[in-house]
């Protein structure tokens, strides 16, 4: 049994692709593996004519398509769904409350309530106001307010809202969701760093001589163009889900793991990120090409987008942390679509021994770097590369791996969105994004924004642009030495 407190969990944009996907499926195996099917009632708001029964078959149907058939999901459908129509105009939330209280009174509720926007982010500011003036971000209980990414869409725009939500809920209410912070091992990074010695102590300038932090996607935009186009890949994956990550990696270590000594240390090091010069950027766009032996089509001949376009698909960013542990340092960022698979990997290279005594000359040396792989997805887990004596009479070395894996020895893992909802159920912030955290990194990249120069091409299926790896020093690609 877990630490939840009883709580009516509202959806905003209950009927949504998100909603559908991945919340009410992380929230009903919440129930399943963590026994909180009395603590927890379901509200779905939206704008769509529903009652309360077209709404629980919605997430039955839901419920379904993610693979869920036990017997009590009937059950469990019936009892703790609920729907409350959300019209215009902010009578619709004086209404909202009523229906709240109403469920609470019938379940018996203390007033514990979660309010999750899974909506497009302009509906982010009239939301937030609604909430407030309707008096629904305080009650009886604990309110809680999960807020999805972008945050802001430039670092004027985060503030903005970040002000906005500010003028009806205290930052101790308030759950920035990035998903990937729920993935089972980027949590277990705080752990594998800061519980083994052996790591830590060569975790720094002197040992490490680059860190690379790769998201591969291996689907285009499909039906995103729209937003894509506006977007791009800047605001799309790097503001957020690899900044989070590289936070990660290289903060210091906290006094604590309270959730707010460790928020600290994250806003230090992206705070401590030196300004990123132009040359140092690689934009990519993917092109026709092929992916497991299926034909793609290229980013310009995707629905929606101009035949004309510049948006980039891909990006690589050398940049460059002034903390005593990381000066001199590179950190390199890597994200695109139409790559060869799904992948997120961080890969720290350490450095060469200082000379080569193997064959007794430097320049005939085939020493290569230990390097730690830390794949987040899809086969959570770790790899050490290093060097042994390959059999035979000639000393030859070869590159072997020590590997763990989180499936292999735990089983099933908790999806992102599992772990987070609990830790909002639990008022855990640790996983979650604080206001000032979200501005630091948009002064980052709010410079590269308007920098869209002509993209290097790229065929769909290969890892990008030769130019990231010849301008930005990449080189191979680890996870085709290590996996």
């Amino acid at each position: 049994m877990v630490d939840a407190e009883r709580n009516i969990f509202v959806i905003f944009g209950g009927t949504g692709d998100l909603a559908r996907r991945k919340l009410i499926p992380a929230l009903y195996n919440l129930i399943t593996f963590h026994d909180i099917s009395s603590e927890c009632v379901l509200l779905g708001v939206a704008s769509r004519d529903l009652d309360d029964d077209d709404y629980r078959v919605l997430t039955r149907d839901a419920l379904r398509d993610a693979g869920n058939s036990d017997a009590a999901l009937e059950a469990w459908c019936e009892e703790n769904v609920f729907y409350q129509r959300l019209g215009r105009g902010f009578g619709s939330f004086e209404e909202l409350s009523t229906r709240i209280e109403s469920i609470e009174t019938d379940q018996s509720f203390p007033g514990n309530r979660i309010f999750y926007m899974a909506l497009p982010p302009a509906l982010f500011p009239t939301t937030v106001v609604g909430l407030g003036e309707a008096g629904l971000n305080e009650s009886s209980g604990w309110t809680r307010l999960v807020i999805e990414k972008p945050i802001g869409n430039d670092l004027e725009s985060a503030i903005e809202l970040n002000a906005l939500v500010h003028d009806y809920f205290d930052e101790s209410q308030v759950y920035r969701i990035d998903h990937y912070l729920g993935k089972e091992t980027v949590q277990n990074l705080l752990a594998f760093r800061f519980s083994n010695p052996m790591f830590e102590s060569v975790w720094n300038r002197d040992r490490v001589e680059s860190v690379e932090i790769t998201v591969a996607e291996e689907l285009g935009i499909g039906s995103r163009a729209g937003y894509y186009e506006s977007a791009g890949v800047i605001r799309d994956m790097v503001q957020n889900h690899l900044t989070q990550v590289l936070a990660l990696v290289a903060m210091e270590p906290p006094i604590s793991f309270a959730a707010e000594q460790i928020r600290n240390e994250k806003v230090k090091v992206i705070e401590a990120i030196a300004p990123i010069r132009r040359e140092s950027v690689v934009f990519g766009q993917y092109e026709s090409g092929s992916i497991d032996g299926v034909d793609v089509p290229g980013y310009q001949e995707e629905d929606g987008v101009d035949e004309d376009s510049h948006t980039a698909t891909f990006v690589g960013i050398e940049l460059r942390i002034d903390t005593w542990r990381w000066q001199g340092v590179p950190f390199f960022l890597r994200t695109g679509k139409r790559l060869p698979k799904r992948l997120t990997e961080i890969a720290v290279t350490f450095q060469r021994p200082p000379l080569c005594i193997i064959h007794g000359r430097r320049d005939s040396c085939a020493v290569e770097p230990n390097i730690l792989l830390i794949t987040l997805q899809p086969n959570e887990g770790f790899a050490l590369r290093f060097n042994v004596k390959a059999p035979g009479d000639s000393v030859e070395l070869d590159s072997q791996a020590l590997r763990f894996s989180h499936d292999d020895v735990y089983g099933r893992l908790a999806d992102a969105y599992e772990t987070l909802i609990l830790d909002v159920m639990e008022g855990d912030q640790t996983l979650f994004v604080r206001s000032d955290e979200v501005e630091a990194s948009w002064r980052i990249y709010d410079p590269l924004l308007d920098y869209r120069p002509e993209p290097h091409r790229y065929e769909a299926g290969t890892w990008g642009p030769g130019a990231a790896d010849r301008d930005l020093k990449l080189g191979e690609t680890p996870w085709t030495v290590v996996t």
